[in-house]
């Protein structure tokens, strides 16, 4: 759905963006990702037209990107912005129309968001009269409501309770089986292992990280283990080497292990091992979480990794 080819940008002094490359598959959710001031938000406006690269390219369904293409994707940016003094409604049949609706069907499509997110009561209230997340969730549907073919969500769960983040996720997904392409910038690493397909984490400018969410997590696994097994009458030592005991927790008559394996040693050998000295109740390898690479990424000195 889009390509970016070696897009570098630059602000005076600042490179906010060192050939930067990336590929959004239609119909997946992207993530987005990275630090405060990584180049996120200067990519997202060169993709919505709002300002130039200085070299490189950006290919919208195939083709160079060109001014009509805007009309084809919704935007809905970390820095919110609505006419404060206008009414709900108006404001809302206004922003629909500028992208392209007719004043009937922007008032049919608005009036059954408004009821799927039950704030038809708001209509004929000021903007201002609502609370941030009420004035988030106007933004979220006059996005949307065009049926844009790529929607990009900077930061959409900001100031949501935990009821309207779920309201929020649920159809954002359903977006996506609709067949959106959805593009999603966030921090909240959990939220990117719930909703998204693939991944590109930028640096420093440049893309330091990307693949699917999948392939990402499993090249980051370390060959550790969570082990539950009957507690033993002695506190667990490793077997000929095959495994550190990293934790061990003794809870009632179970003891909860945190195994680090020696990348040389099979599972099914070190599970051999462990179930001829102890009763086993569980076994689990340890995948970390998005959370855990972000950091580790961004911590790290690492050459750029790409995973297909």
């Amino acid at each position: 759905m889009l390509e970016v080819r070696n897009v570098t940008k630059r602000y005076s002094a600042h490179l906010a963006l060192d050939r930067v490359s990336l590929r959004v598959p239609k119909g997946q959710i992207f993530g987005l990702l990275g630090p405060n001031g990584a180049g996120k938000t200067t990519l997202i406006r060169i993709i919505n037209r709002i300002t130039a690269p200085d070299s490189g390219e950006v290919f919208f369904d195939g083709h160079l990107s060109r001014p009509e293409d805007v009309a084809r994707i919704g935007y809905l940016p970390e820095e919110r912005g609505l006419y404060k003094k206008m009414k709900v409604g108006d404001e809302a049949l206004y922003l629909a129309q500028l992208k392209g609706l007719s004043a009937h069907e922007a008032r049919t499509r608005l009036q059954e968001w408004f009821e799927r997110f039950d704030i038809l009561s708001w209509w004929n209230r000021r903007v201002e009269e609502l609370s941030k997340g009420m004035q988030q969730k106007l933004q979220f549907i006059i996005t949307v409501v065009h049926r844009p073919d790529l929607l990009i969500f900077d930061e959409p769960f900001s100031g949501f309770d935990p009821v309207n983040a779920e309201l929020l996720k649920q159809e954002i997904l359903a977006l996506k089986e609709q067949g959106h392409t959805i593009i999603f910038s966030t921090h909240n690493m959990a939220s990117v292992e719930e909703l998204c397909d693939h991944i590109a984490l930028i640096n420093h400018a440049q893309v330091v990280l990307s693949g699917s969410v999948r392939d990402v997590r499993e090249q980051f696994k370390d060959n550790r283990y969570r082990v539950a097994i009957q507690r033993p009458a002695e506190e667990v030592s490793p077997i000929n080497t095959l495994f550190q005991v990293e934790e061990q927790v003794v809870e009632g008559d179970v003891c909860r292990l945190v195994l680090q394996k020696n990348p040389s040693v099979r599972n099914a050998e070190l599970l051999s091992a462990l179930a001829s000295h102890y009763e086993i109740l569980s076994f689990e390898e340890i995948i970390p979480s998005m959370h855990e690479i972000f950091i580790r990424t961004v911590s790290s000195e690492h050459k750029p990794q790409r995973y297909a």
